[in-house]
């Protein structure tokens, strides 16, 4: 929404006053930003419906609760009608690292625990340049690793997740460096003091890879959950000052999210939202934790016996990531565990970015047990200006992919056209104003009719007919000024989602601006927009507007905009810039023919009986 009813245009609005229609498009205006911020901030999604509350039984926290599932055989003790059966031992000397390599993903197992110590995208980078790793340090070491096992045991998730596993690869064996080139699969045993523990990864050339898991305890199927337990993609608020770089986000925390589909509904929750260790039973399609532009997304070969288990924490950081001094306050880490009520666990998992094509690629197993369910598109969440944004992201992505080879000019030529589509409805309503401008007169001898009589007197009904029957016969549209406003500001708020939410955005430069998806660095695009806002009202004709009204617009209305900006996507302030550089460029063009000079000239005869 570059531009806004412009207050030096003839007033047209309320019968009852000079002015009314400029106080009616800025109250419009401020109500639909509010609207706009306060539903950024302040809509909830709907909370999951879990098909199994937690019992009593159930922990309270996974780290120390020693209680079991529903049916399940307590951990860290033998059932009484189950002696402990003496079985053999399996396990590594000593640990070791395994790499497995594709085009797109660099993934180090430890047999510790047969986790993930890193899990590299090669496509994609930190703020400091280099390969995004997907697990953040300093959640895995507090909250555990990729891949790990959750249990309601903590003793025995500890065996689980500490315990050396023998590794064994099908097909071609690692390099000297322990290196695995997809596709290939890798196997971890581990078995001690009556725990028998299997963990079976495959991968191709996409980035999905098949788990499968199973652990017994004296012989008996245990309920050990494949966890991703502590977060992903961009943690930038966790690193270390010296380790970011000059593409670090200027949001403080990253927002991470909760989202899944069961019967092909989709819906997602806030991390704030997400309740820590509870388990749901429901027949979930996928489940997952992401962040805007990544996402790990757990796929159950077996949904109707899927059992979740979703893990909320918090670290306390500094407010200011610049200065460690400052005030802590606690970030959200969330994770996520999946399994089979069976004991026995098989799954796709999907770790990498929110791409478009990418997610609506990859599948959930469908009623016939194939993966031709609904797939994990959903994932990118426009919100309610889905309608608009989604088009917008595909017709700019068009536009890079044939022949503008960079997303800032793509939204620079875009919003050329769209400007250029909205003229005929600029030169509407410089018509309707000019009209107004010729019937103010008439106007202003039917409010002098009405003067005395106080607010509330019945009588101003009449004032306001003959207004409106004055409208009428003369075709003027009252409302014609808020025409084009109406028209821009959804794409105005399509642009803040596609933004906030396409990957390809993400990090994508033009010029001086390093990252689109951030606000301005340097704050030149607000400035521009200030100037160019403030020079249009400033040259377009205002005859009958009060002096304090006009400049209060003209001055005000400027600096409010371009500090809302100040802090949004600089690849919206992009297209506002370049929207309110062409407005300008119209105003000039239209004070050039002869309904602006006409305008100009009802102005200056109007002028000075408005001192």
């Amino acid at each position: 929404m570059p531009e806004v009813h412009n207050p030096n245009l003839q007033t047209q609005g309320s019968p009852g006053g000079g002015g009314g229609d400029m106080r009616s498009t800025m109250a419009f205006l401020l109500l639909m930003l509010a609207i706009f911020l306060g539903y950024q901030y302040f809509f909830v999604k709907p909370q999951p419906v879990p098909q199994q509350a937690p019992s009593p039984t159930q922990p309270q926290s996974a780290a120390s609760s020693t209680q079991s599932a529903p049916g399940q055989t307590p951990f860290g003790s033998t059932s009484p009608t189950q002696p402990a059966v003496a079985a053999p031992q399996i396990a590594a000397a000593f640990e070791t690292d395994t790499t497995v390599e594709n085009e797109l993903y660099k993934i180090v197992f430890t047999n510790r625990g047969a986790q993930v110590k890193s899990w590299i995208l090669k496509k994609y980078f930190d703020s400091a340049g280099k390969p995004l790793d997907m697990v953040q340090p300093q959640a895995a070491a507090k909250f555990g690793l990729p891949l790990s096992l959750f249990t309601y045991d903590s003793g025995l998730t500890s065996q689980l997740n500490n315990g050396l596993y023998q590794v064994a690869v099908a097909g071609e064996q690692p390099t000297a460096t322990g290196l695995l080139l997809a596709p290939t699969s890798i196997t971890f045993h581990y078995a001690a003091n009556g725990v028998d523990a299997v963990k079976t990864f495959q991968f191709d050339s996409s980035y999905v890879i098949s788990v499968q898991t199973r652990v017994t305890q004296n012989s008996l199927p245990i309920r050990a959950l494949v966890e991703w337990p502590a977060g992903l993609g961009d943690m930038e608020e966790f690193r270390s000052s010296a380790s970011r770089g000059s593409l670090l986000p200027t949001q403080t925390r990253t927002p991470s999210y909760f989202a899944w589909s069961i019967d092909g509904k989709e819906s997602s929750q806030l991390a704030a939202k997400v309740s820590g260790n509870n388990t749901l039973e429901a027949p979930y399609q996928y489940a997952a934790v992401m962040d805007l532009y990544f996402a790990s997304v757990f796929l159950p070969d077996a949904p109707e016996r899927t059992t979740l288990v979703t893990l909320h924490n918090t670290i306390d950081l500094p407010t200011d990531p610049a200065d460690p001094n400052s005030k802590q306050t606690a970030a959200d880490v969330l994770g996520l565990a999946v399994g089979d009520t069976s004991g026995t666990t098989s799954l796709r998992l999907f770790a990498g970015p929110k791409a478009t094509e990418l997610l609506a690629s990859i599948h959930a197993i469908g009623p016939d047990g194939k993966p031709d369910g609904p797939s994990i598109e959903p994932l990118i969440e426009f919100g309610f200006w889905t309608f608009i944004a989604k088009p917008l992201y595909f017709v700019l992505r068009f536009m890079v992919s044939h022949g503008i080879p960079n997303w800032g000019w793509a939204i620079v030529v875009f919003t050329i056209v769209f400007t250029v589509v909205l003229l005929p409805s600029r030169v509407w309503m410089t018509r309707s104003s000019l009209k107004m401008m010729r019937i103010q007169p008439k106007v202003d001898a039917i409010k002098k009719r009405y003067a005395n009589l106080k607010m509330n007197d019945p009588k101003r009904q009449e004032m306001n007919t003959e207004m409106m029957a004055l409208y009428k016969t003369e075709g003027v549209n009252m409302y014609g000024g808020c025409l084009p406003m109406l028209l821009q500001m959804p794409l105005f708020f399509a642009y803040y989602r596609m933004l906030a939410n396409a990957v390809e955005l993400r990090q994508a430069h033009w010029l001086w601006l390093p990252d689109l998806s951030q606000p301005d660095p340097t704050h030149i695009l607000p400035i521009v927009i200030i100037a160019t806002m403030f020079f249009t009202q400033y040259i377009t004709p205002s005859p009958g507007m009060d002096p304090a009204q006009r400049r209060m617009m003209a001055i005000m209305m400027p600096i409010f905009m371009g500090f809302v900006l100040w802090h949004l996507a600089s690849g919206l302030g992009l297209y506002w810039c370049t929207s309110n550089i062409l407005y300008l460029a119209m105003q000039i063009g239209i004070n050039q023919s002869s309904m602006g000079k006409e305008m100009h000239a009802i102005a200056a005869r109007r002028s000075p009986k408005r001192k």
